[in-house]
């Protein structure tokens, strides 16, 4: 109490937060309160505390798990589904570690990170998404052959040599076998874009992308007209 007063004293006085850490060490030496509780007292002293005594708590947080605790933990997750075990904690008057408890074992819940997506789409694209679905739906059920009729696509690069991997290189030896070596490689610097069309027979149409291609719209507009030529042919 009588440390605390003199903080509050040189707060009024208008003494800085470490000046006033220094004075006290000086007076009390090793008795001194630590500079954290100087600091947090010197603020509150200056934010118009007047009271030396400790705050009232409202009584020892709860450490056993009852059906009261369980339904409290349940309802304020259902509101803040982002709360954090202190937060709960504080708000609920129920022990850290006993909510973790409920949460993990009676409400059978983990605390995951959400993932990270590239973009999201819009209600409208949402929308068309929904509605070229059913459209698909509507086609397979109004024929039998639907799903022979599909053809997709991908790309990929195709590099001058790809090195082996290690577990690619793994080899069954015996204990007096001498253990084989491999040199560190890294993927071809020379490489070319492969284009490939198929359906449930097999590859319809493929193109090897130059190394002075750029792929653009017009380029794959190009590609897209003769692969409807061989389909028409086909």
């Amino acid at each position: 109490m009588e440390q605390r007063a003199g903080i509050k004293f040189h707060a009024k006085l208008g003494t800085s937060a470490t000046e006033t850490f220094k004075i006290m060490q000086k007076v009390y030496g090793s008795e001194c309160l630590s500079r954290p509780k100087t600091f947090e007292w010197h603020k509150r002293f200056l934010e118009g505390r007047q009271s030396l005594e400790d705050d009232k708590r409202v009584g020892r947080p709860i450490t056993i798990r009852t059906a009261d605790s369980i339904q409290k933990v349940q309802e304020f997750v259902s509101n803040d589904c982002n709360a954090t075990l202190r937060m709960m904690e504080q708000a609920l008057n129920i022990n850290k570690e006993t909510i973790r408890q409920i949460l993990k074992k009676d409400l059978g819940k983990t605390k995951v990170c959400a993932k990270l997506v590239p973009h999201t789409l819009t209600q409208e694209q949402k929308l068309m998404r929904l509605e070229h679905s059913r459209e698909i739906v509507r086609a397979a059920n109004n024929s039998s052959t639907f799903l022979k009729s599909i053809v997709t696509g991908d790309e990929t690069w195709c590099f001058q040599y790809d090195p082996q991997t290690k577990r690619q290189s793994a080899e069954w030896k015996s204990k007096s076998s001498p253990q084989a070596k491999k040199t560190r490689k890294v993927p071809s610097k020379i490489k070319t874009m492969f284009i490939v069309f198929f359906d449930s027979k097999g590859i319809i149409y493929r193109v090897f992308v130059s190394q002075d291609q750029t792929v653009t719209a017009a380029f794959y507009l190009g590609v897209l007209q003769r692969l409807m030529g061989r389909i028409r042919r086909i």
